[in-house]
């Protein structure tokens, strides 16, 4: 493809490791690319759990019915006023870049807050650690982590089975994905 554009540049996400560092909060203003829109019936708990639980920050508010709350840049989430909230976690899921550093104290902040909010963490086959959160709007969070790549992985073999593998790692850096 001629048009190859290497989306790393803009993105904030770190370079997968155990020492990446995350990306500071960002506070400036942009054309949001794509956001989560979630109702709640309880403003003020949901944003206590978004904020001391999930790592976000309000980044501003519409008092008594909006709240805009970011972590990284286009990582955007607004708790919008409702009447009622699911009763259950739908299927569906949204999920949010962290870093593997992040990963054991957002799953004690979520269960110091709501016990029973955490599933995981757990390692998939697409070399991620997953944790999932169920917030007080039964909204289905997953924060999910990049873990260092091993060529010699299980992991490895399973991307490089559907066509991915690493940029300098063979098969032409991924042209087809491009």
């Amino acid at each position: 493809m001629s048009d190859y554009f290497d989306a790393f540049e803009m993105s904030p996400v770190p370079p997968p490791g155990p020492d990446a560092v995350p990306p500071e909060p960002f506070r400036g203003i942009y054309g949001m690319p794509a956001f989560a829109t979630i109702p709640t019936s309880d403003l003020a708990t949901s944003v206590d759990f978004w904020t001391r639980g999930l790592g976000f920050f309000e980044l501003f508010s519409i008092p008594g019915r909006l709240v805009h709350l970011r972590r990284w840049a286009f990582q955007d989430v607004l708790l919008v006023t409702a009447g009622s909230v699911p009763g259950q976690a739908p299927a569906m899921s949204i999920s949010f870049a962290c870093v593997l550093s992040q990963v054991d104290s957002l799953v004690e902040a979520c269960r110091a807050l709501r016990p029973d909010s955490v599933d995981g963490p757990r390692d998939t086959p697409w070399n991620t650690r997953d944790v999932e959160v169920i917030t007080p709007e039964n909204a289905r969070i997953v924060f999910t982590a990049a873990k260092p790549f091993d060529p010699a992985s299980q992991e490895a073999r399973n991307l490089a089975a559907v066509g991915i593998t690493p940029p300098g790692f063979g098969r032409g850096d991924n042209e087809e994905h491009a």
